[in-house]
């Protein structure tokens, strides 16, 4: 499961925000995940944010002033194939139009409870079938997801930490001792400043270890767990 599941809520009426806010809310208390759920009430200002941040789950009412649900839905496909989309709306009608844009499901106002558990069951099943795990960083600009799958390894300059990906490097506030904590068991802690990707490790010698070609320091203490774990890895 993604670290934090970052939900949207676009519908032009205040009051089904705040009805549908309320419901997905105390699911996820409930269901004890770490959530955001972000409020849109157009599908403009929605898009907008999917420039920033990327959403795990949308509910999207198809009915709105401007650009409707379904015009949006579209749009959302074209860049995040990925994000779970869930109409809502008041007419039943209106249910097909979701295939064309993989929508996960619907829901219908006046909303119901158990429906919405439902249909928020089977996107978190959809979630955790997902191949890559992401992890939320919190920056200025918005949320942001760090795919771990293709994270190398991260180092820490005092608060400072740089995630170390196959295509860029990231930057962002956290101590590394707590994100540890947050991490998959496929990272190992090898140095007090530098946490690895085993699966990225291809030798550890004496005391350093060849990670994607660039070579880590291995502090004593970690050095035994290091090498028991990447003897699994080379076990297959």
């Amino acid at each position: 499961m993604v670290a934090i599941i970052n939900i949207a809520i676009c519908d032009d009426e205040k009051s089904q925000v705040n009805t549908l806010k309320h419901i997905v809310s105390r699911y996820f208390e409930l269901k004890g995940h770490k959530y955001k759920i972000n409020e849109f009430n157009s599908g403009e200002l929605l898009l907008n944010s999917l420039q920033q941040e990327y959403l795990d789950i949308i509910f999207l009412d198809i009915e709105m002033n401007g650009l409707n649900g379904v015009e949006t839905a579209r749009k959302i496909r074209n860049e995040h194939k990925k994000s779970i989309i869930i109409f809502i709306t008041a007419y039943s009608d209106f249910v097909f139009q979701g295939y064309e844009v993989q929508a996960l499901n619907y829901i219908l106002k006046p909303y119901k409870p158990e429906k919405i558990a439902d249909v928020l069951n089977q996107a978190l099943a959809d979630l955790n079938q997902r191949q890559d795990i992401f992890y939320a960083i919190e920056q200025k600009s918005g949320t942001h997801k760090l795919n771990l799958t293709s994270t190398i390894y991260f180092s820490s300059d005092k608060r400072k930490v740089c995630a170390v990906t196959t295509t860029d490097n990231i930057e962002f506030y956290n101590k590394l001792d707590e994100l540890y904590k947050k991490l998959p068991s496929f990272f190992i802690r090898i140095h007090q400043r530098y946490i690895i990707n085993i699966n990225f490790a291809s030798a550890v010698e004496g005391n350093e270890v060849i990670v994607n070609g660039e070579t880590l320091p291995v502090s004593r203490v970690y050095k035994q767990n290091l090498i028991i774990r990447f003897a699994r890895t080379m076990l297959g």
